[in-house]
């Protein structure tokens, strides 16, 4: 009777931790309402644990070693999370991601190791969810160490790439076979095949990761996240734990999602995206450019660019990574309220892929309090570009190059951009000539409506405001 009742605890509580981390997805489609979304899916897996210690078997286990692990893993998560900048977050959700990765597999390794009668459809749950958290692990890894600069961010190519990982993984394929095939009869030596198949597949996710240059890392990221959900669903099926299963499948499906929709505003397949080494191309043609014939510019000073701004009737503003980086979404700020309180209608216009990954920008700004009503999507602002007075684009680069739309050569070629180009005068913040994640000149730059202030943009704009004071 008791047993009775504590499974229909643990199955409503797991019920509504599902309700949870569905209403707190769904929260997070808005910045309005993000924080809430956050909230509530925190609240979500807190009755998941609790619930999961109150499950059946339990009873027998070393609470104090769980608690102790709940703790370091706690403290582990937290301190990273209040300390990393802005500019670091997508770095942070690739580790992090790695990790869930590293999870599902070694969870699925060991319940492999202790159990010794596996149902079929168990044993390839726990095969899949190996050597998807692996792959994920790795190439988590690399992308962390890509972004954080500890590793190139060009595209590494080798000899025999692509045979070599196809070679790779259809061992990885031919080894789980065999594990399948084996385990109900040689348990030890599917044990052992299990294991290569996860050093193997260790090596797969790092191998498919290092030819793709940082330009796609975002990308690369969001689609490493959905494969860590599906092999933290699989790993809920080996549990059965149906709250891992529905919060895996989320994940599965939201990071899928995302990675189409990210490849979409890149104007990229996926499977370029993976097999396409892209930058090496862009890398060339940028090097290419540079020792060819120096394209003019026009370079301004604050006091110069704060004339215009003061007196415009619209103004929009871009930004970019740039502006993360220099942390100067607090002067940004500033610089709007200032403006409006002139009269000036000011928005900020919000390129899908601005950044290091989607919403990066959104974040920014909300941090510092920016109205999310004063917030433009790329599809809901473009066509008012040619109806503004001033552009004000911060550090942003790819995204407002008119070469996506005019040069065929370009290998942003049909990537959808931000109409910058359309307003009726540009002024770009940068701190140097320096080009973007594509590694190409940016057209834009040399655009005769187009002029430079040149330096780190927190500086700048704090320049600008007391210019704009001045003016």
């Amino acid at each position: 009777m008791i047993d009775n009742w504590r499974d229909a605890f643990v199955d409503l509580a797991y019920f509504a931790a599902s309700v949870l981390f569905i209403v707190g997805l769904k929260r997070l489609s808005s910045p309005a309402s993000a924080r809430q979304g956050n909230q509530l899916a925190m609240v979500g897996m807190l009755v998941a644990v609790v619930a999961t210690l109150f499950t059946r078997g339990f009873e027998n286990s070393n609470y104090i070693l769980i608690i102790v692990g709940i703790a370091l893993g706690g403290a582990l998560g937290y301190l990273p999370a209040r300390r990393v900048k802005m500019t670091a977050m997508p770095q942070m959700v690739a580790i992090f991601n790695g990790m869930g990765g590293a999870t599902a597999a070694l969870v699925s390794i060991a319940e492999f190791s202790h159990k010794t009668d596996i149902p079929g459809g168990e044993a390839v749950s726990i095969v899949l969810g190996t050597i998807i958290g692996a792959v994920s692990f790795t190439g988590s890894a690399i992308a962390f160490l890509k972004l954080q600069e500890l590793m190139s961010g060009r595209p590494i190519v080798y000899p025999n790439q692509k045979p070599i990982n196809a070679a790779l993984f259809g061992g990885i394929a031919v080894l789980s076979l065999l594990t399948l095939v084996l385990y109900d009869g040689n348990l030890t030596l599917a044990r052992v095949l299990l294991t290569l198949v996860f050093v193997a597949s260790l090596v797969l996710g790092a191998l498919v990761v290092v030819p793709i240059g940082g330009a796609d890392m975002p990308v690369v990221i969001a689609l490493l996240n959905s494969a860590t959900g599906l092999a933290a669903a699989l790993t809920g099926f080996v549990l059965n734990n149906q709250a891992l299963v529905v919060a895996g499948a989320l994940v599965g499906a939201s990071g899928t999602l995302l990675t189409l929709l990210m490849a979409r505003a890149m104007n990229r397949k996926v499977t370029n995206v993976l097999f396409g080494a892209f930058g090496g191309g862009a890398i060339a043609s940028g090097a290419a450019a540079s020792t060819g014939e120096a394209k003019p510019i026009r370079e301004i000073s604050a006091e110069d660019a704060a004339v215009p701004l003061a007196y415009a009737q619209r103004v929009v503003i871009v930004p970019g990574y740039g502006l993360a980086v220099a942390q100067a979404q607090h002067g940004v700020r500033e610089l709007a309220d200032m403006l409006q309180e002139r009269g000036v209608d000011v928005r900020y216009a919000i390129h899908p892929v601005a950044g290091r990954m989607p919403g990066h920008m959104n974040v920014l700004l909300a941090e510092a309090n920016v109205p999310y009503d004063d917030l433009y999507e790329m599809d809901d602002i473009n066509d008012d570009f040619a109806k503004t007075d001033v552009a004000l684009v911060i550090g942003a680069n790819d995204v407002t190059n008119p070469a996506a739309r005019a040069d065929t050569s370009s290998p942003i070629y049909g990537m959808p951009i931000l109409n910058v180009d359309h307003a009726s005068q540009i002024i770009v913040l940068k701190r140097s000539m320096k080009s973007g994640f594509a590694g190409i000149e940016n057209e834009l730059f040399h655009d005769p409506k187009t002029t430079m202030l040149f330096g780190d943009a927190k500086e700048t704009i704090n320049r600008l405001i007391g210019a704009v004071k001045a003016a």
